[in-house]
């Protein structure tokens, strides 16, 4: 028997509280994203003054970390990005168009070695997404540590 963990909205709004005050301190206008197992939006918070295709984009970035079990700019990062020209999955974003993301702002998320979900950023440049990113995923981790 296999044993399957989920995340709840619970689970999700610290993430976006987080992702929030980063975007905040470094002084970017954000959408963040936080997405289930199977891609499903659990939450989404476009911050004031943020742009209204970051939406779109961030829920891209969260299906496709989740739904790929990888960070989405992974896909391009040279030498050996599978959608590098070339590349074995070169032309992959065509697969899903608007839903599959190859570039900087989506991490999965995991728990006790399994995805259980995956985040997503939009709005600023690479390493704006990365620093939004990678305080919603010490948030993840905290939450993850404490015992239910």
């Amino acid at each position: 028997m296999h044993q399957v963990h989920r995340i709840t909205l619970d689970d999700a709004l610290p993430l976006l509280a987080a992702g929030r005050a980063k975007a905040e301190e470094i002084g970017v206008k954000q959408t963040l994203c936080v997405c289930d197992d199977g891609g499903n939006v659990l939450a989404l918070h476009r911050l004031p003054g943020a742009r209204l295709t970051g939406v779109d984009i961030a829920i891209a970035k969260a299906f496709t970390a989740a739904g790929h079990e990888r960070a989405t700019h992974l896909f391009n990062e040279a030498p050996d990005g599978p959608a590098l020209p070339g590349n074995e999955a070169f032309g992959i974003s065509q697969m899903l168009p608007g839903k599959f993301a190859v570039f900087v702002g989506g991490f999965p998320l995991v728990f006790d070695g399994q995805i259980v979900g995956g985040i997503g950023i939009s709005g600023g440049n690479g390493k704006q997404d990365k620093a939004v990113g990678a305080a919603m995923l010490a948030e993840f981790e905290a939450l993850a540590a404490v015992p239910s």
